[in-house]
């Protein structure tokens, strides 16, 4: 009895071990500060971009991708809770405590949120986060919780963390000539830990986040370079990161996973700054603008054997919040009880199936003038905006500066038919503040 017992054991632990290596690894590339114009397949000229552009050939290329906020902290927020950051209280890029309570937000994101990755993690799969955290943790808030509170099995992250490389932190800021690896050397130090954690969990489902600090400044290409914001400062950045996409691309066929990994390849937030708006792809807006130069992101999705390569999706209206419920969704992981998610399973689209949103989406940034940065002149935003189906309301949370675009029409928001419209301004305006005086 015991051996037939031994041998049934046996056969259920490899049964389960076949189910579980029948899910997809998902890995995650979230650019820090790139442009909807920044990449070549989006019409981007200011340098070659053939990797990631190969990438977009090789999957679905999404025009109507937006981030949860024009700004980092809540924008990560976003993308690993399914939930519009404010329900957190965070709104601006995390900070001092000090900072953080003049922006009127928490200091970093509550454990009870709901995390992608603990969901995946219950469910089999091996979690690891490699590169930019910024959801808790550095300057003076030294009591954040640990990247593995949030279901992460292993790390490697900056100095915006609660616990940060030592290889990347020599000093108290984000980059240091006295980092053993150097600032142009990054990307490819966390591309090679997400493949070495994917090497080592062979056989194992695996749910990576690749989220490096570029293309965010400090743009240092190299030793021998003037520091500074420049374009040719710029191109050695772009140039370099593209070159390490490539090499997570090649690692991930060497290592038999290209065809069953699912690539989600996007930007937390616009760029800045944007060389004349040449770096948002002729959109309005910048970081810290809820124009869609802001929020509107490039966004490519892999999936080889679930949708043909080099299609272009200028329909599927979607958004960081999404990716929770779609990340579950493809990896047969039904969504935590619960839990109110402002996320739409889209994991259809990646498929390349027409997808209709059915909730409407809702940004905000800016509570005051005193502790939140604004871009200057037209790229500067109403504090509130709202998009249902094509229409886009921005309002400031006071009730002034009411606008409405069509973003069919006129996705660079250049005219604004909040005249025109009178009712139906009227009706998003409202349904927009409702939603902010919620948080």
């Amino acid at each position: 009895m015991r051996a037939a017992f031994t041998i049934f054991l046996a056969l259920a632990l490899r049964c389960g071990a076949g189910l579980a290596a029948g899910k997809p690894n998902i890995v995650f590339i979230l650019t820090d500060d790139m442009g909807y114009g920044d990449l070549g397949c989006n019409g981007g000229s200011l340098v070659p971009t053939p990797n990631i552009d190969a990438l977009a050939r090789e999957g679905i290329r999404f025009t109507q991708y937006t981030s949860a906020s024009p700004i980092c902290s809540p924008s990560r927020v976003g993308c690993t809770t399914g939930q519009f950051p404010a329900r957190w209280r965070i709104t601006s890029y995390l900070q001092t405590r000090d900072g953080n309570r003049a922006c009127g937000q928490a200091d970093f994101l509550d454990v009870k949120a709901p995390s992608v990755a603990r969901r995946l993690k219950s469910a089999g799969y091996a979690t690891g986060h490699f590169g930019k955290w910024h959801m808790g943790g550095g300057r003076d808030v030294s009591d954040a919780p640990p990247i593995t509170a949030y279901g992460f099995d292993e790390y490697a992250s900056t100095w915006e963390s609660p616990d940060p490389h030592p290889d990347i932190t020599a000093t108290d800021w984000i980059w240091s000539p006295q980092d053993t690896v150097k600032r142009w050397d990054r990307t490819a130090f966390f591309v090679d830990k997400a493949l070495d954690f994917l090497r080592r969990h062979r056989g194992t489902p695996c749910y990576v986040n690749i989220w490096p600090d570029d293309t965010h400044t400090p743009w240092v290409p190299a030793d021998d370079v003037p520091k500074g914001e420049s374009p040719e400062n710029f191109r050695g950045v772009l140039a370099e990161y593209d070159r390490q996409i490539g090499r997570l691309l090649e690692g991930l066929h060497e290592l038999g996973l290209a065809t069953n990994t699912l690539i989600v390849f996007t930007s937390d937030n616009g760029p800045l700054p944007s060389f004349k708006g040449a770096r948002a792809g002729g959109l309005r807006g910048t970081k810290l603008s809820l124009y869609e130069g802001g929020i509107r992101m490039p966004c490519v999705v892999r999936w080889p054997g679930h949708a043909a390569g080099g299609r272009v999706d200028r329909q599927t209206v979607w958004s960081a919040v999404d990716l929770f419920p779609s990340f579950c969704a493809v990896a047969g992981v039904p969504l935590p009880r619960g839990v109110a998610f402002d996320g739409e399973d889209v994991s259809a689209a990646w498929r390349g199936e027409a997808v209709r949103r059915t909730k409407p989406l809702y940004w905000e940034y800016g509570r005051n003038d005193k502790a939140f940065k604004y871009p200057k002149g037209r790229d500067r935003s109403p504090s509130v905006a709202v998009r249902e189906g094509d229409w886009k309301a921005l309002v400031n949370a006071d009730g002034s500066e009411a606008q409405l675009y069509d973003l069919a029409a006129d996705p660079n928001e250049e005219r604004d038919l909040s005249a025109a419209q009178p009712a139906l301004t009227r009706r998003l305006v409202e349904q927009a503040l409702s939603w902010r005086s919620g948080f």
